[in-house]
């Protein structure tokens, strides 16, 4: 498993996602809204003329004040299972190594923040939560995961 780590801001907090696991950090131009769609997902886009679920990644933690404005945000692409996947996060700042494997959490950061996170880790910038991209996919964090 690779040690790079790219470091996202996520309603207002940093947090890590495995580097290896991304394909790319995009602007969406458009997002069609999905009719009885789990609440965490805010509709589909287009990427290179594939279908893309774009996840708000705040409401999949448990932790939005209201629906994402994706178009002040950005979209971390990952492919997860054959599918394409835009996970909006407020900003997409570096790519930095981490020192050592997810450890413990520590200081408990709040049960949506808890759900997804694999752990902390410590980087050059600090230590941050490594957030696990298929419990943000599930809406790991929102009551009605499973």
């Amino acid at each position: 498993m690779s040690n790079m780590l790219l470091l996202v801001l996520l309603a207002g907090r940093r947090a890590a996602l495995p580097a290896v696991q991304v394909n790319s950090v995009i602007e969406l131009s458009e997002v069609t809204p999905v009719p009885c769609a789990p609440a965490h997902v805010a509709g589909l886009a287009a990427l290179r003329s594939r279908p893309l679920t774009v996840i708000d990644c705040a409401t999949a933690l448990g932790i939005a004040t209201g629906p994402a404005d994706w178009r002040k945000q950005r979209a971390v692409v990952v492919e997860q299972e054959g599918h394409l996947y835009g996970l909006l996060v407020d900003g997409a700042d570096d790519i930095v190594a981490a020192f050592d494997e997810a450890g413990p959490l520590g200081a408990d950061p709040g049960s949506g923040w808890q759900a997804a996170a694999l752990g902390r880790v410590e980087t050059e910038t600090g230590a941050v939560l490594l957030l696990d991209i298929g419990a943000l996919i599930s809406g790991a964090g929102t009551s009605l995961a499973a």
